[in-house]
């Protein structure tokens, strides 16, 4: 068997199968969402779902041309990709087209291309080959503080964009840090003040501050453990009153009005529902309104009738929910679940650190997207212009993401010939 044979064999072809399903389900959701008519022509090109069918081909070839590609070839580029791409972040604040607030956009003729989504990727490189070396120990201070350099470059720069949503994503990169040996109780205390974070802005200073006291005093009284770490202890509950006092402030100065709304009208502090809300109340109407089986495909009213505002977008989701129900939504689901836990899998047979580290950027990446798009489509985080992946409307998230998991794929392809 040839070398070339014997590579088409070792590809995965399951990773690729859920892709295919993915991107064809989303398809269908996107003309279901924006057909005009029962019988809108499925080359329609002036349509969304027309211009899709161009995007999904274009992503169809890169990923085919990625797979020809030696696999060396994004370990030896990582970090000409990932400068590259912070070269275009940069420029895209001094010459890009500003649409929906966010200066994000470079504008190609009729083609409109967002580089945050390329970044995703290009950080995803940078960030295996930096800790893949040798010499690298995620133990040293050092070492963790260029890798958060890594991901915190371009999320700052995109956050200059305005673009919170794309920012955020950047957060996942943590999960690929705990992997390689990050320390879990930092994760732990990113997830505490987080919660810290929400409680406070639900209840308020005061109370959450007495709710501290309250639960230290408790647990100094109950546990001699504490009694004898009392400095520690001490040190954690100052910081926590301190990290309290400022988020008022942080609330109201840092983030935007229209963020802050958002926030509020989630934790139902506030009540919008003609404003800040409106997509949210209405995408929950629409999902609820498929109920089990869903209203059949192209027969959802508020679907057809575009009640749900980027409904081919960041709520396709609502889509789903309504024409197909309870049953199309969990289906979806799974299958998300199931690339996920093959990217995972693929990542822990890797020989290679480099294709580990980058198969586990890959899955945090889409986890990220997935949980957070779902999630502020039923209200339970804020809406925050997330697209979920290789199902919304988009060429720049689509071939980002596709960039995205073939390079993985051509890397998993590879790994036989990977020497220890």
């Amino acid at each position: 068997m040839s070398k070339r044979e014997n590579f088409w064999k070792n590809v995965d072809w399951i990773t690729i199968g859920l892709y295919l399903v993915l991107v064809l389900y989303g398809w269908l959701s996107i003309y279901s969402a924006s057909g005009s008519s029962e019988n809108s022509p499925l080359f329609d090109f002036s349509q969304r779902y027309g211009k899709q069918l161009l995007w999904i081909g274009m992503a169809l070839f890169l990923a085919f041309i990625i797979l020809l590609l030696d696999a060396k070839f994004f370990s030896s580029f990582a970090y000409v990709f990932y400068f590259l791409i912070m070269f275009g972040l940069i420029a895209v604040l001094l010459f890009g087209k500003t649409v929906a607030g966010s200066r994000s956009w470079f504008q190609l003729g009729g083609f409109a291309l967002q580089p945050a989504e390329f970044a995703k990727f290009a950080t995803a490189l940078a960030l295996a080959k930096y800790l893949s070396k040798l010499q690298t120990d995620m133990r040293a201070f050092k070492t963790r503080m260029t890798a958060v350099a890594i991901i915190v470059l371009p999320a700052m720069l995109i956050l200059l964009q305005n673009d919170t949503g794309s920012a955020l994503v950047y957060v996942a990169f943590i999960l690929v840090l705990y992997r390689e040996g990050l320390p879990g109780w930092i994760l732990v205390i990113g997830l505490l003040l987080g919660l810290l974070f929400t409680i406070t802005i639900k209840f308020g200073e005061l109370y959450v501050a007495i709710g501290l006291v309250a639960i230290a005093v408790l647990f100094f009284a109950l546990s001699r453990g504490l009694r004898r770490q009392w400095k520690l202890w001490l040190t954690g509950f100052l910081f926590s009153l301190l990290f309290v006092s400022m988020v008022d402030y942080a609330f109201q100065h840092v983030l935007e009005q229209h963020q802050r709304i958002r926030i509020q009208v989630m934790l139902g502090i506030k009540e919008d529902p003609h404003g800040a809300g409106y997509n949210v109340n209405q995408a929950k109407i629409a999902i609820g309104s498929g109920g089990l089986t869903g209203k059949g495909y192209r027969k959802g009213m508020l679907t057809h009738n575009h009640f749900v505002p980027e409904q081919s977008t960041d709520f396709i989701f609502c889509t789903v929910g309504e024409e197909r129900g309870f049953l199309g939504s969990a289906a979806l689901i799974l299958f998300f679940l199931a690339l996920l836990l093959r990217i995972i899998f693929l990542a822990e047979r890797q020989r290679s650190p480099f294709s580990r580290i980058y198969g586990y950027g890959v899955a945090s990446i889409l986890f990220f997207h997935f949980t957070v798009n779902l999630a502020m489509t039923i209200g339970l985080f804020p809406v925050v212009g997330i697209p979920l992946p290789f199902f919304s409307y988009g060429g720049s998230s689509l071939w980002a993401f596709t960039i995205l998991l073939f390079i993985f794929v051509k890397q998993d392809a590879n790994r036989m010939n990977v020497l220890y």
